[in-house]
Order: C-alpha cells, then structure tokens, then sequence
C-alpha cells in the first residue's frame, strides 16, 4: 500500500492522517472549539499605529487585535505597487497551508512610513497569515492569497510564481506561460507543486473557480463594516483533499458519512475529479483503531524513541528551541567505534526526520549527533539529513555538523506542535518534567516543622497532611525523625493521607491542644 489519507470526524475534533505505507506521515488535528483562523479574511478598523515599531493593531473582532507590519501592507492604493519576488530566506513562491510556497509578497525598496499609510479608525480588509502560537498574536496582511488545488491566487499582485519543489525547468516554463495565458491581466498566481504535469483545461478551471471566490469576498467587503468576517477558510477535511490529496495518494477514507459527500461533491465541483478513490469508512472499531494509529500518535510523545539498531533519540521541546539527543543505546556494532557511530547517526537521520513532521516540531532545533572523528563521516550524515528533509512539507535550514556533532537547524513554524496540542505541561512538576523526590519533600516537611513551632511555642500537635508517596517515606524511611520531635519536644504527630494532593505538595498545621 502506498500514500493514503485517513480522515476521522468527531463533533470535537477531526484528525487527519497522512499514511506512507501504513505509517504516520504527517497527522494534522482540528478541535472545533479551537478551529484556526489561518485563511480566513477580515475587514478590520485600524485601532493603533506604532511608528517606532512601523507596525499597526487591527480589532478584526477577535479577542485580540491582529498584528500588522509595515511589510505586509498592500502599497497599489497608495501609487506603490508590490514586486512580488524572493522571500528573506531566498525561495520563490508564496506558503500554502502546507509551507509549500511562502505568505510573504516582496515589497518595494521605498516603503512610505506606516504613519503615512495608516490612520487609527480606518477600514481595511486583511487575511490572517499565522494564527497565534504560545504567547504570539495573530499575524495579518492585506496581501490576500486564496489557495486552489492547483495555483495560489493573488488578485492584489501580479506577478506569477512557481512552487520551488517543480525541479524541471521546460516544466516551470510550460506552467508560467499557461498561466500567463490564462490569468485576467494585473491577477498574479503562484503555481502549487500538484500543478506539475496538470492541463491547460485544469488549471483553467483552478482560476475561473478563483476568481469567483474573489468576486464574492470583494462584494462582501463592500457591504460589510468592520470588523467583520469576509470570508473563512475550508475546515479540515476539504483542506486535506486540496492540500494533500495528488496523483500519488491512493485512496482517502472517511468514516463520517456527511463529510465523506461533501468530500465526493467537493473534488468533483472543486477539484474536477469525479472519479477520486475516496472511500467511507465501515469497519467494525474506530478507524484510528482500526489502522493503527492510536500507538502511532501515543508514540509521537514520548521523550524516547528507540531505533532498530538498539541506539535512540531523545527528543526535548521547550519554548525557545527543540533539542534531539542521538545515543548508540544498545547497539555495539560489529568492527570498529566509528562505523557503529556512523550507521547509528546515519540511522537516527531517518528517525529524525520523521518525527519532526509527524510531532510539527518548528523553531530552532539542535541535533546532537554521536561525536564523530572523520570529516567523511560527518559530511555523510549532513548529506543524509540533507537528502531526507527535501520530503518535507515545511521550509527548512540546515547547517553543516559542527566540531561537537551539533547540527542547528531551523524548521518553518505554522501551528503548534502535536505535543502543544494534545498535552499541558504536567501541573506536579510544573513542566520541569522531573519532581522533587520523597527524601527532598519530607526534609521541606521538617524545616516547615520548625518555623511552625517558632510562632508557637506551646504547640503539642502536629497535622500533616500529605500524599501518598510522602505519607510512605515519613511512615517509613523518616520515622525516626518524627520519633525524636515527639520525644524531645513533646510533639504527637498526625499524618492525614491525601490521595488527591499532588506529589510535591503538603499542609504543615500546628495546633496548641
């Protein structure tokens, strides 16, 4: 079995699973409390301009204001039209919902200062290009883009564009000149990487159903005052089918019957395919069961991943970076040190990859790789991790293995982590992810003891009122200690088990009868 896309639909969430040959490629989660806003278009009201920072806050009616850079602002009303050209990062195109192409649109050199182009309380119609990650706000543009199977539409740009993934050169002029062709003058549009090989009549269909689209938002815009929504993006399942579904998926399966129609009507109205291999689900358990996936996604948040060889990764996120540990574990080789390093190394790269697509890990990473001798085998792994990073869907960065076995990298980062979603930061330890072992909290115990019995210096009873694990180790290994306070200073002590009291937690009360 090949590329499969599995959809599962639940009132409360809905998860989609990207399959290369039974396993997890790539699984995007949608809770419909928490639906992102990334797509979708808002006629906001400016409510405060930042000269010193040349950035504006927009009330689009959420519970923030979104943020808008000088950048991001379209110059065509104000006599300055946009190039569209190269991101910062050097790659051509514009980011779809996938990080295949990039959601900036390279601005002229002269950019008249945002003073000059804003006014707090005017009226401007912006789409949400990041939804907000951690503590980060929503990002805004007034550079619209709306995605189709096959092209990225910008009716406010007209420049044309193709995804940096179309290698072949005939093939990016074929498509460039077909949408030259095509496109109504001053509409720009980046070609998708599904575009490769597609027909002229395909992607005539792509921009006629684009321009409708457009059509629509902009009579919206003008009958609406702000803020308001203009336009939302496709929930989930219709995103999938855009976003994932090409020539190399097999089949999809849906086990919602509703979904699984308007997926049918949505690739035949949309996708002008009427014959796609899109199946619902009748299987006897739940289709995440059913296929696997379950294990599959409780494994993606482990700390630990083991790798076939004996050796593992260790994989640590935290706020400001993620960092990967590569050890040989159980895995000795067969000859000499520095081929055990190397296959291990070469090993992990594959391990790695795929968990940081199928965990979304982004930001700044940090490999620690097994310290290697030979500069061969170092430019052999940087290769490896290299080769196998061009399957990846988010725009990445590498840099070559450093003296230490380090190599930094960066990973495109357009939502939170599957970790950010499906866990919180463990309320007994406090996200350290370790807690204070039973001797530390029994000594806090005491000392808490003698500051209590300072204050009350006829005190003769003691409650303390701990969890279990505490409750053993005063029974147990600091009795002796609570023994020698009862017989030297008279105390009589009570230990009341609280089974619902956090691991670290206790109550020291002092009573004087």
């Amino acid at each position: 079995m090949g590329t499969e896309i599995i959809i599962n639909v639940e009132p409360y969430e809905t998860r989609v699973a990207l399959l290369e040959n039974r396993s997890i490629s790539e699984i995007y989660i949608e809770r419909t409390k928490e639906r992102g806003i990334t797509g979708n278009i808002y006629r906001g009201r400016v409510t405060k301009v930042l000269p010193g920072m040349q950035v504006a806050f927009v009330d689009v009616g959420l519970e923030k204001s979104g943020f808008l850079h000088k950048s991001d602002i379209n110059l065509a009303e104000y006599g300055v039209v946009p190039d569209f050209g190269k991101s910062p990062d050097g790659h051509e195109g514009n980011d779809s919902l996938l990080e295949e192409l990039p959601n900036h649109i390279a601005a002229p050199k002269e950019i008249p200062p945002i003073e000059e182009i804003l006014q707090e309380g005017q009226e401007i119609m912006v789409q949400v290009v990041k939804d907000p990650i951690g503590t980060k706000g929503t990002r805004i543009s007034s550079f619209i883009t709306l995605p189709g199977r096959y092209l990225v539409f910008m009716p406010l740009a007209a420049q044309i564009g193709v995804s940096r993934r179309i290698e072949a050169q005939g093939e990016r002029e074929r498509l460039k000149s077909l949408v030259e062709e095509l496109r109504s003058p001053g509409h720009g549009f980046i070609v998708r990487t599904a575009a490769e090989g597609v027909t002229r009549e395909e992607l005539k269909r792509d921009i006629d159903f684009l321009a409708r689209l457009w059509e629509t938002i902009q009579t919206k815009n003008e009958r609406t005052k702000a803020p308001s929504l203009i336009h939302r993006d496709l929930d989930i399942v219709l995103r999938s089918l855009r976003d994932l579904y090409g020539r190399d998926v097999d089949r999809v399966v849906i086990d919602s019957p509703e979904d699984f129609q308007r997926a049918v009507e949505f690739m035949n109205a949309v996708i002008g395919d009427p014959h796609a291999a899109i199946e619902l689900y009748r299987g006897g358990e739940p289709i995440f069961e059913g296929y696997g996936l379950e294990l599959e996604i409780e494994r993606a948040l482990g700390r630990k991943v083991w790798l076939k060889s004996g050796g593992y990764i260790v994989i640590d996120q935290t706020e400001a970076l993620t960092t990967i540990d590569v050890n040989t574990g159980k895995f000795v080789g067969k000859r000499n040190q520095e081929e055990t390093i190397l296959k291990t190394n070469l090993e992990a790269v594959k391990e790695i990859v795929y968990q940081l697509k199928l965990r979304n890990l982004g930001g700044i990473i940090i490999i620690d790789f097994i310290d290697m001798e030979k500069e061969p085998s170092k430019e052999k792994v940087y290769k490896t991790l290299e080769q196998a990073l061009k399957t990846d869907r988010s725009r990445t960065n590498i840099m070559r293995v450093s003296e230490l076995g380090l190599v930094e990298m960066t990973r495109k980062r357009t939502r939170e982590s599957l970790a950010k979603i499906l866990c919180q930061p463990c309320p007994h330890c406090e996200g350290k992810g370790m807690v204070k072992s039973a001797k530390t909290v029994c000594y806090e115990i005491f000392r808490e003891i003698e500051r209590a019995t300072r204050k009350k210096p006829k005190a003769k009873k003691i409650l303390l009122e701990v969890p279990p694990r505490i409750a053993a180790a005063l029974y147990e290994e600091e009795n002796d200690y609570l023994e020698r306070l009862e017989s030297e200073r008279q105390f009589k002590f009570k230990i009341r088990i609280m089974k619902e009291m956090p691991d670290e937690e206790y109550e020291v009360t002092v009573m004087d009868n």
